[in-house]
């Protein structure tokens, strides 16, 4: 995208383009998007239904899968039904404060996703390292006041994003956000003034969450791996990796599409932009969509309790 030497004051309306360089497919993209979109909103939609209607689903890591399946049907829901109106009723335009918000609630629940996966990891590390302190260290209360942390946390680091660009920037050298959704960088780089504030802050807010959680969690894991290796029977070692091995590959499958969609975004010049704006949509859904058919395949107490709902 060309940038003008004519600058305008802050729009009232922006327009997002979608992808840039696949308008003529950008229909047939939405298909897959939109069955992303339904298995992620049914799946986890059939998880919670699940989890709330079993007594014995009431354990801290159901309750933790609880939050994250309300937390993916939220993101989910901020970016793919715009994302469809632009692929396929051409509805881009979107008001400032609207995009503002998209942005808000998208950076927002991607914290809270990571939050959860931090708070999953560490009550695995507890049930497997520490299991006789297990039932008296993750009460009900405390799974409650984590939920609430890990919302709070998110939402406060983020909102400042949204500050930064009402307080700092005025002026604007185009409406036109090459993007098929508000995502922080997008909105800063269309800006005629000074973005080194809001650059630095936002890779403050993704360094501070995510570099956090990743670092506790690959610690958690890297402890529960070396305890399960001293267990001295071949069958408790293999319960217990079982029980580890959906957190691993939800984890693994959030964090690589992420730094992806990262470092792609702020250092990928070569790249081009169609490739960084479909896998960074991508990053947003994929991984609500397959969330419940891990845990929904690789968590035995789920599946009997479909088994039992199907026969």
């Amino acid at each position: 995208m060309s940038i003008s030497n004519v600058t305008i004051p802050t729009p009232s309306v922006l327009t997002l383009t979608g992808i840039p360089g696949l308008e003529s497919v950008q229909s047939w993209i939405g298909i897959p998007f939109c069955a992303m979109y339904l298995t992620a909103v049914l799946g986890n939609s059939w998880l919670l239904s699940i989890i709330r209607s079993e007594r014995s689903l009431r354990e801290p890591m159901y309750m933790f899968l609880g939050m994250l399946a309300v937390t993916d049907i939220a993101l989910s829901t901020s970016v793919v039904p715009k994302m469809l109106g632009i692929f396929w009723f051409h509805v881009s335009e979107i008001y400032f404060d609207a995009c503002l918000l998209q942005m808000w609630l998208i950076h927002t629940f991607q914290g809270i996703e990571s939050g959860i996966l931090l708070a999953m990891a560490m009550d695995r590390y507890v049930a497997i390292c520490s299991p006789l302190r297990h039932a008296a260290i993750f009460t009900q209360q405390l799974v409650t006041q984590i939920g609430v942390a890990v919302t709070l946390r998110a939402a406060i680091l983020v909102a400042p994003c949204l500050i930064l660009i009402k307080c700092r920037l005025h002026f604007y050298h185009t409406t036109v956000i090459s993007h098929s959704y508000c995502e922080h960088m997008a909105i800063v780089k269309l800006a005629a003034g000074n973005i080194r504030v809001n650059k630095i802050y936002g890779l403050f807010v993704a360094f501070t969450v995510v570099g956090f959680d990743l670092t506790i969690i690959t610690l958690s894991y890297v402890q529960i791996f070396m305890a399960v290796f001293r267990l001295p029977q071949k069958e408790a070692r293999l319960k217990a990796v079982h029980t580890c091995v959906p957190h691993i590959c939800v984890f693994l499958q959030l964090y690589l599409l992420a730094f992806f969609s990262f470092f792609t975004h702020r250092f990928g010049g070569h790249i081009p932009p169609y490739i960084h704006i479909l896998f960074s949509s991508i990053y947003l859904v994929v991984p609500p969509c397959l969330n419940p058919l891990v845990y929904g395949a690789k968590t035995k107490q789920i599946r009997i309790h479909v088994v039992k709902l199907f026969s």
